[in-house]
């Protein structure tokens, strides 16, 4: 069965996480706190839920929808204390971080850029081990994918639900007309065209009627 997953602790209305099988934990570079990262946890530990952590660039006025400019040392470091952060608290519930994935800008230019891949790796292996690295699935070339299979990891080939795709698998940037889907019927398409091509399914819980194709696509996928 597909996994469905879900990125958490973003303001999302908490109604979605019992429809998915994975929560991906904002940890503070874009948003999150110790609060939100707890609440989110404790679902986890309360309906088995696999739990990842959500690294960004450190860019909460952004949302961390935009490039920014950092040394890779620099950048290694905020993704380890992000991660390292969530991962204090996952003891506290009794439970592991199972999977890292980065989040907005930082995603896709780990998967362009191979300084910026290595950070994110190296990091989240020091913060969390060895633990599956979530990431895009289109491209012939991909750094993110191959920092990871290089340092043993695996690599988990993610696709979207609820965003528009170009005709090479990539995703329709935010802004341009039709970039995010509306209609749950669309996103059970879409949903059902990529289960044979991805290892992970994400839902977007900011998107419209983010409730309603959440259960569509988990009513769809069983």
């Amino acid at each position: 069965m597909m996994q469905l997953e879900l990125d958490a602790g973003e303001g999302e209305p908490e109604a979605l996480w019992p429809l998915v099988d994975a929560l991906a934990i904002a940890c503070g570079g874009h948003v999150g706190d110790d609060a939100s990262m707890g609440r989110a946890l404790a679902a986890c530990a309360r309906r088995g839920l696999i739990a990842g952590a959500h690294p960004a660039y450190v860019d909460r006025e952004g949302f961390g929808r935009r490039t920014i400019a950092v040394a890779p040392h620099v950048l290694a470091d905020q993704i380890h204390d992000q991660c390292a952060a969530l991962a204090r608290l996952a003891v506290d519930h009794g439970i592991a971080i199972a999977f890292a994935k980065p989040h907005g800008a930082l995603y896709h230019d780990a998967a362009r850029d191979p300084a910026i891949a290595e950070a994110v790796v190296s990091a989240v292996i020091r913060a969390l081990g060895e633990v599956a690295i979530i990431g895009p699935s289109w491209g012939a070339t991909n750094a993110l994918r191959d920092a990871a299979l290089a340092r043993g990891l695996r690599y988990l080939r993610e696709g979207f639900a609820d965003r528009a795709l170009r005709p090479d698998g990539s995703l329709v940037p935010r802004g341009e007309p039709g970039a995010v889907l509306e209609d749950p019927a669309a996103a059970v398409a879409q949903a059902r065209a990529l289960v044979d091509r991805v290892d992970t399914l994400c839902i977007h819980g900011d998107s419209p009627n983010a409730l309603a194709i959440a259960r569509a696509v988990r009513a769809a996928l069983g």
